[in-house]
């Protein structure tokens, strides 16, 4: 009896593992499908303020549920200063965006920064040497971005947690496909960061010169939506 229960949980599990590889494979095949071809729209963004709604005719059809850091480097706040301060407008984010599948976090994007090999016509001039990435862990495509507008966290039901980083409208700086033709985020035109929590630099510990070259790195989570379309 023991043996054939133990041949029966083993059957079990194999086809549940089976049902979810299918239902992977069937969800992220329509996205990539999706992606490459007419953007129908899978998913509705909240409502957020003007100021960080992408413009009329972007279409979100992705989003990620963020869990990661923000990391700070202490500087000097100018040439030769004998104060500091943490290097607020340039956080260098490191992040894992997350789906849910049957109840369960899958990931599907990393955010990190890198630099932007392949700029559009947003970029600035120079390139920065790093900018804001999200690769697709799904088939190695990318959409680099920078911030266009931002909102306080705490000033809108889109970005509710007082304390936070700032909720965002990112554009586009630059797309690649994946290496095998990936094109899940290459046609991505706009991301928004909402419903921030945790994420800003440290109150403390960087102030005079002798704090110079600190860095912390400040947990933080995020919902990021991609949008494509949009652009004139």
């Amino acid at each position: 009896m023991n043996h054939i229960g133990n041949l029966q949980v083993k059957v079990c599990l194999r086809r549940r593992t089976a049902l979810v590889v299918l239902a992977v494979t069937s969800l992220f095949g329509s996205i990539n499908q999706l992606a490459a071809q007419t953007f129908t729209p899978k998913i509705t963004s909240p409502a957020t303020p003007d100021l960080i709604t992408p413009p009329n005719g972007a279409i979100a059809f992705l989003v990620g549920h963020a869990t990661g850091t923000q990391g700070y480097v202490c500087l000097p706040t100018a040439p030769g200063a004998e104060t500091a301060s943490w290097t607020v407008n340039n956080a260098r984010p490191e992040a894992t965006l997350f789906t849910t599948i049957f109840g369960q976090p899958f990931q599907i994007i990393t955010h990190f920064l890198s630099p932007d090999t392949n700029p559009n016509e947003f970029a600035p001039n120079p390139v920065p040497f790093g900018s804001a990435t999200w690769q697709s862990s799904l088939d190695s495509s990318k959409v680099w971005a920078q911030a266009v507008h931002s909102i306080p966290a705490g000033s809108d039901a889109s970005c509710p947690n007082t304390g936070a980083i700032t909720c965002l409208l990112l554009q586009s700086i630059g797309n690649q496909q994946g290496p095998t033709g990936g094109k899940l985020l290459a046609p991505v035109t706009f991301i928004q960061r909402l419903n921030t929590k945790g994420g800003i630099a440290p109150a403390q510990g960087c102030t005079v010169a002798g704090d110079v070259g600190k860095q912390a790195l400040v947990p933080y989570t995020a919902d990021y939506f991609f949008f494509t379309g949009g652009v004139n």
